[in-house]
């Protein structure tokens, strides 16, 4: 079934991934999202391709429709498989009809009924497959601020039978941890890393604080790390932060605040570099196009950006929103200030070159938690030295 007008341009492939529509940007977007998930678990080829088929770009309707079908035949899959007694099965199932509940809802409108219950069945999902995991899985609160909370999923390493090394995940605005279920969790795991899918304050189920302002969330970061050290079955001497995406802002501040990060995936401050220096432009009224280049000179003035102890990886796609160029100045400069930092720029030419490697996630995701691996491992010899 195709409904496709025949106005509306071919799909076709780019640089920056497969755009479904490119007449609709958005709809394309959020399809090579969910496309690009296929690999980890988080949805099959074909699924994704059937639910295109039944979509007309720009008609949020279809939209929800096609995903809400999909999503719902794979839960009750999951179901089935579960009272068979064929875990796998279900937990697949389950993993699927999460990630597709989250894509449904995307195109509702804030103040629809339906966007609730597609987020509370994508819980609900998330939750089977958390809970239901062989090395175990909890959901946990974490308290922070003035009665306030960090909602996450922990997920600890399969196998461990000591205390283990654990990575703090965090998104940007809008971020699910649910979403982080399918791109990290096998990533993690593989490599003997216990995870914490984090909701930060404002996001997910966490809820919204009031009063909350920007530099609040480091602090929720902290709350995190407080929670991991009280448990007792995590190395608090290895514990890093992964900022997925937009996310990597907060992992910045986060690590420059709390120094009892051993590693950190972020954007090392270059998305606040960005801020301040658009600021600037505004307050002098002048669009000077080296503004970028005079902020990343103050920056090396006074010694870097950030006050990051621990070894920082920056990941960019060469089709970023942010110009690498200035990734690669502001990764200079840090190192001229002492910083072990090394920066990763995924090129078109092998994929993932779109922000947060949404195209082909595997690809970043492998590097990402290679990096991560290995840092840690050399914090745990230095240890047994």
């Amino acid at each position: 079934m195709n409904d496709r007008p025949l106005d509306l341009s071919p799909p076709r492939f780019e640089p920056r991934g497969w755009i479904q529509w490119p007449d609709n940007e958005d709809y394309s977007l959020q399809f090579m999202r969910v496309l690009g998930s296929a690999q980890e678990g988080g949805s099959t080829v074909s699924e994704c391709f059937l639910a295109a088929s039944r979509i007309l770009p720009g008609d949020d309707e279809s939209w929800y429709r096609a995903w809400t079908t999909v999503a719902d035949a794979n839960k009750a899959r999951g179901d089935v498989a579960f009272e068979a007694g064929h875990i796998h099965s279900a937990l697949s199932n389950w993993l699927r009809a999460s990630n597709y509940y989250r894509t449904s809802e995307v195109f509702l409108k804030l103040d629809d009924s339906r966007r609730a219950d597609a987020l509370e069945r994508m819980r609900t999902c998330s939750y089977l497959v958390v809970s239901h995991q062989p090395s175990g899985g909890e959901l946990v609160r974490i308290p922070c601020f003035d009665n306030g909370f960090v909602e996450a999923y922990f997920l600890r390493a399969p196998g461990a039978s000591a205390k283990t090394p654990v990575v703090i995940c965090v998104g940007g605005a809008g971020h699910f941890k649910d979403e982080h279920l399918h791109t990290l969790m096998r990533q993690a795991h593989a490599r003997g890393l216990s995870l914490l899918l984090v909701d930060l304050p404002g996001q997910g189920a966490a809820p919204r604080i009031r009063g909350l302002v920007r530099y609040e969330i480091e602090t929720a970061i902290s709350c995190c790390v407080d929670y991991l050290i009280a448990r007792g079955d995590i190395d608090e001497a290895r514990i890093a932060i992964f900022g997925d995406g937009l996310g990597a802002a907060y992992a910045s501040r986060a690590a420059s605040l709390d120094e009892r990060f051993a590693a950190a995936v972020c954007d090392a401050g270059i998305w606040d570099m960005h801020q301040n220096a658009t600021a600037t432009q505004w307050m002098s009224g002048h669009d000077r196009r080296d503004v970028i280049a005079d902020e990343i000179q103050r920056l090396r003035r006074h010694g870097g950006l950030t006050s990051i102890k621990c070894p920082v990886l920056m990941t960019f796609g060469e089709h970023d929103w942010l110009d690498t160029r200035h990734a690669a100045a502001l990764c200079d400069a840090l190192k001229a200030g002492g910083a072990d930092v090394a920066l990763k720029v995924f090129a078109a030419a092998e994929t993932a070159a779109a922000h947060g490697q949404s195209d082909n996630p595997t690809l970043g995701n492998e590097f990402v938690f290679d990096w991560i691996a290995s840092r840690l491992v050399v914090v745990q010899a230095s240890e047994n030295a």
